[in-house]
């Protein structure tokens, strides 16, 4: 019997010369991959509705002998088509999606780390890139995650401190209005990346491309 769910593509890669496989970020079912038979085929159903970012209501069938399932249907809710007139926007989505995938269990419920990329993939062609929304999205993530630094006892200096605690608290509009000076930049740059070292183990390595975009 098929399944229904709601998500967000994080990642698609080749399978077959003619199929994909395609991992999702779903807010009830959490992480899960399908694969799309025949998606490469030019005459595929599938055809423009798997891609980066996209969101969908999609159907699967449950494989029993193993996590990627069959992808039935896809009905296209959002394709985040405007990331796409910026290169700084798609990286920093690109790295967004990244992390959320290497921090998620597969098939565990999401619902707060579902809305915080949906919302955070609205919000970024908003504005220019910054390395402000990097840093929001990444202590929102911590948070979110168990993980929330202690500002009050980090090597940050006062001037970081209230940035960061505003950073992980406010919502996208307010975060929009901070300012960072180039020292506070460099200060939370250097203090996100130990921090999730330490924690995380590993950073994506497209963290780079994201803070360095414009």
């Amino acid at each position: 019997m098929d399944e229904r769910a709601s998500g967000l593509i994080l990642r698609t890669r080749p399978l077959t010369e003619t199929s994909l496989i395609v991992q999702w970020l779903t807010p009830d079912l959490g992480r899960i991959a399908t694969v799309a038979k025949g998606a490469r085929r030019p005459k595929s159903p599938f055809r423009g509705k798997l891609d980066l970012f996209y969101e969908a209501d999609f159907s699967f069938a449950r494989s029993r002998k193993s996590d990627l399932h069959n992808l039935r249907e896809v009905m296209l809710r959002e394709t985040h088509g405007n990331l796409r007139e910026n290169l700084g926007w798609i990286q920093q989505a690109s790295y967004f999606t990244a992390l959320v995938e290497q921090t998620t269990e597969t098939e565990t419920p999401l619902p707060k780390r579902f809305q915080l990329v949906r919302e955070c993939l609205a919000r970024l062609s908003r504005e220019l890139p910054t390395p402000r929304t990097v840093f929001a999205f990444e202590l929102k993530l911590l948070a979110e995650l168990g993980f929330s630094p202690d500002i009050n006892e980090s090597s940050l200096g006062a001037g970081a401190r209230q940035i960061a605690k505003a950073l992980t608290r406010s919502e996208w509009d307010g975060i929009a209005r901070l300012k960072l000076s180039d020292a506070q930049t460099r200060e939370l740059r250097q203090f996100l990346h130990g921090f999730m070292i330490y924690h995380l183990e590993r950073i994506p390595p497209s963290r780079t491309a994201a803070l360095n975009a414009d």
